[in-house]
């Protein structure tokens, strides 16, 4: 299959009222701000989207919202993962009917399952359609790992076409990139690791900090591709100081407390979850100003 996942895709959040209900209009404004700064792609219900908090009919508005508002003008990443193997086809089958570009699979969480395991729920979910996948590993989260070694194995089905790796391991991610071929796409998962992954050979990134900082993002990769190694270096440090914040609150509250403070307001994250309290938000403020956000 050829299809390149490549560039900034950011992983945006799911607006919210303040009775904690879909604000579609709220996710159409973030799409188009997101696209009109020149991101490579959108991705959708993923963990910066609290996918796991979403009922299925929820989740389908979503996906056509943000297909009905991208207009093809970059592709749409739909996270489809889940703890079973049929709800992921299920998922996966809605993104394709909707008009998806491409679906997003997290390794199943809660259950361990084997290495043998996860290879047969994968290569399941891809025969299911005919849609580009990327897998998505983040051990941090889900207590699953993908190995380089699966990884491997799975990257000869022909719709697997690359990773996310929000491991934070950087020997892990060379590995994913030195063990499959050039026409896979490793993808940074991690924001403070998106230059290194691109020296390595990786494609890009899915990155919760581009809700928030697109052009700054944009310009790691924009900036790497132009050989431009130094202004790619400085830009990725200027991020770094955002991504740690990430720590000042419960995940994934801090993306969504910094959209309202540059002024952007996509409401509360859903309960148990709540926004920082003043003083880290003051903290988070002062993060931003040092970004040149507010």
């Amino acid at each position: 299959m050829t299809f390149e996942a490549r560039g900034i895709i950011p992983a945006i959040v799911t607006p919210f009222t303040k009775d904690k209900q879909v604000n579609e209009k709220a996710l159409r404004e973030l799409v188009g701000y997101l696209i009109n700064n020149g991101v490579h792609g959108i991705f959708t219900l993923g963990s910066q989207g609290e996918f796991y908090a979403l009922e299925k009919q929820e989740k389908k508005r979503i996906m056509e919202i943000v297909v009905s508002e991208v207009r093809s003008r970059v592709p749409v990443y739909v996270g489809t993962g889940a703890i079973t193997t049929k709800e992921s086809i299920i998922l996966s089958k809605m993104a394709e009917e909707i008009g998806a570009s491409a679906v997003s699979v997290i390794t199943p969480y809660f259950i361990t399952p084997s290495e043998d395991e996860l290879y047969e729920h994968f290569v399941a979910i891809a025969k299911s359609i005919n849609l580009p996948i990327l897998l998505y590993n983040n051990k941090e989260r889900t207590g699953v790992n993908i190995s380089a070694n699966l990884l491997v194995r799975l990257s000869h089905i022909d719709n697997i076409v690359g990773i996310k790796d929000s491991s934070g391991d950087l020997t892990l991610t060379t590995e994913y990139i030195g063990k499959t071929s050039d026409n896979f796409s490793v993808l940074a998962g991690r924001d403070t690791l998106i230059l290194a992954t691109l020296l390595y050979g990786g494609k890009g990134a899915i990155s919760a900090s581009a809700n928030v900082a697109p052009k700054l993002v944009i310009s790691i990769y924009e900036s790497f591709i132009q050989h431009k190694f130094e202004e790619a270096k400085k830009a990725q440090m200027m991020l770094v100081p955002l991504r740690i914040a990430f720590g000042l609150g419960s995940f994934p509250v801090v993306i969504k407390d910094a959209l309202k403070l540059i002024g952007f307001d996509t409401g509360p994250c859903r309960c148990p979850v709540k926004s920082l309290d003043d003083k880290r938000k003051e903290e988070l403020k002062e993060v931003l100003k040092s970004m040149n956000l507010c």
